[in-house]
Protein backbone atom coordinates (compact mmCIF):
# COMPACT_ATOMS: atom_id res chain seq x y z
CA UNK A 1 0.00 0.00 0.00
CA UNK A 2 3.02 2.31 0.35
CA UNK A 3 3.12 2.60 -3.45
CA UNK A 4 -0.41 3.92 -3.62
CA UNK A 5 0.14 6.16 -0.63
CA UNK A 6 3.09 7.81 -2.39
CA UNK A 7 1.07 7.99 -5.62
CA UNK A 8 -1.73 9.82 -3.80
CA UNK A 9 0.76 12.34 -2.42
CA UNK A 10 2.18 12.91 -5.91
CA UNK A 11 -1.30 13.29 -7.38
CA UNK A 12 -2.20 15.74 -4.61
CA UNK A 13 0.86 17.89 -5.37
CA UNK A 14 -0.01 17.92 -9.07
CA UNK A 15 -3.64 18.76 -8.39
CA UNK A 16 -2.70 21.50 -5.96
CA UNK A 17 -0.40 23.08 -8.54
CA UNK A 18 -3.08 22.76 -11.22
CA UNK A 19 -5.73 24.26 -8.95
CA UNK A 20 -3.60 27.20 -7.83
CA UNK A 21 -1.86 28.04 -11.12
CA UNK A 22 -4.47 27.02 -13.68
CA UNK A 23 -1.71 25.46 -15.80
CA UNK A 24 -2.30 22.37 -17.86
CA UNK A 25 -1.52 19.21 -15.92
CA UNK A 26 1.01 18.05 -18.52
CA UNK A 27 3.11 21.17 -17.92
CA UNK A 28 3.35 20.33 -14.21
CA UNK A 29 4.99 16.92 -14.71
CA UNK A 30 8.68 16.99 -13.89
CA UNK A 31 10.55 13.78 -14.40
CA UNK A 32 8.81 10.46 -14.20
CA UNK A 33 5.35 10.41 -12.70
CA UNK A 34 4.05 6.96 -11.89
CA UNK A 35 1.01 5.77 -13.79
CA UNK A 36 -1.33 5.70 -10.79
CA UNK A 37 -0.52 9.31 -9.83
CA UNK A 38 -1.06 10.51 -13.38
CA UNK A 39 -4.27 8.51 -13.71
CA UNK A 40 -5.68 9.89 -10.45
CA UNK A 41 -4.77 13.49 -11.27
CA UNK A 42 -6.16 13.32 -14.80
CA UNK A 43 -9.40 11.70 -13.64
CA UNK A 44 -9.90 14.30 -10.89
CA UNK A 45 -9.37 17.14 -13.35
CA UNK A 46 -11.79 15.58 -15.81
CA UNK A 47 -14.46 15.18 -13.11
CA UNK A 48 -13.64 18.11 -10.81
CA UNK A 49 -16.92 19.97 -11.36
CA UNK A 50 -19.02 16.95 -10.40
CA UNK A 51 -16.74 16.13 -7.47
CA UNK A 52 -16.97 19.73 -6.25
CA UNK A 53 -20.75 19.66 -6.52
CA UNK A 54 -20.86 16.60 -4.28
CA UNK A 55 -18.50 18.15 -1.74
CA UNK A 56 -20.64 21.29 -1.66
CA UNK A 57 -23.82 19.25 -1.11
CA UNK A 58 -22.19 17.36 1.77
CA UNK A 59 -20.85 20.48 3.46
CA UNK A 60 -23.46 23.06 4.39
CA UNK A 61 -20.99 25.68 5.58
CA UNK A 62 -18.03 25.07 3.27
CA UNK A 63 -18.81 24.85 -0.43
CA UNK A 64 -15.94 23.41 -2.45
CA UNK A 65 -14.88 26.79 -3.81
CA UNK A 66 -14.42 28.13 -0.24
CA UNK A 67 -12.21 25.25 0.89
CA UNK A 68 -8.46 25.56 0.73
CA UNK A 69 -6.89 24.12 -2.40
CA UNK A 70 -5.28 21.29 -0.41
CA UNK A 71 -8.48 20.21 1.31
CA UNK A 72 -10.50 20.53 -1.90
CA UNK A 73 -8.09 18.30 -3.82
CA UNK A 74 -7.80 15.77 -1.01
CA UNK A 75 -11.59 15.45 -1.06
CA UNK A 76 -11.62 15.15 -4.85
CA UNK A 77 -9.04 12.35 -4.75
CA UNK A 78 -10.89 10.47 -2.02
CA UNK A 79 -14.24 10.75 -3.79
CA UNK A 80 -12.71 9.48 -6.99
CA UNK A 81 -11.28 6.46 -5.21
CA UNK A 82 -14.57 5.86 -3.38
CA UNK A 83 -16.45 5.95 -6.68
CA UNK A 84 -14.04 3.58 -8.36
CA UNK A 85 -14.27 1.07 -5.55
CA UNK A 86 -10.70 -0.16 -6.11
CA UNK A 87 -9.79 0.50 -2.47
CA UNK A 88 -11.96 -0.16 0.58
CA UNK A 89 -13.88 2.92 1.69
CA UNK A 90 -12.15 2.90 5.07
CA UNK A 91 -8.78 3.06 3.33
CA UNK A 92 -9.84 5.91 1.03
CA UNK A 93 -11.13 7.92 3.99
CA UNK A 94 -8.15 7.15 6.22
CA UNK A 95 -5.69 8.11 3.49
CA UNK A 96 -7.54 11.37 2.85
CA UNK A 97 -7.61 12.26 6.55
CA UNK A 98 -3.91 11.44 6.85
CA UNK A 99 -3.08 13.68 3.89
CA UNK A 100 -5.11 16.52 5.38
CA UNK A 101 -3.45 16.21 8.77
CA UNK A 102 0.03 15.93 7.27
CA UNK A 103 -0.18 18.76 4.76
CA UNK A 104 -2.75 21.06 6.35
CA UNK A 105 -3.88 20.69 9.99
CA UNK A 106 -5.67 18.53 12.51
CA UNK A 107 -8.79 20.61 11.88
CA UNK A 108 -8.51 19.89 8.17
CA UNK A 109 -8.38 16.17 8.98
CA UNK A 110 -11.65 16.49 10.88
CA UNK A 111 -13.25 18.48 8.08
CA UNK A 112 -12.23 15.91 5.47
CA UNK A 113 -13.41 13.04 7.66
CA UNK A 114 -16.76 14.71 8.29
CA UNK A 115 -17.48 15.48 4.65
CA UNK A 116 -16.43 12.05 3.40
CA UNK A 117 -18.36 10.34 6.21
CA UNK A 118 -21.50 12.23 5.27
CA UNK A 119 -21.10 11.34 1.58
CA UNK A 120 -20.60 7.66 2.40
CA UNK A 121 -23.61 7.59 4.76
CA UNK A 122 -25.85 9.30 2.21
CA UNK A 123 -24.68 6.96 -0.54
CA UNK A 124 -25.53 3.95 1.65
CA UNK A 125 -29.16 5.04 2.09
Amino acid sequence: MAGRRAARRTALVLLYQWDVTGQELASLFEGEIDDYSRELAEAVIEQHEELDRRVTEASDEWPADRLGALERNILRLALLELDRGDVPLEVAIDEAVSLAKRYSSEDAGGLVNGILGRIVREKAT
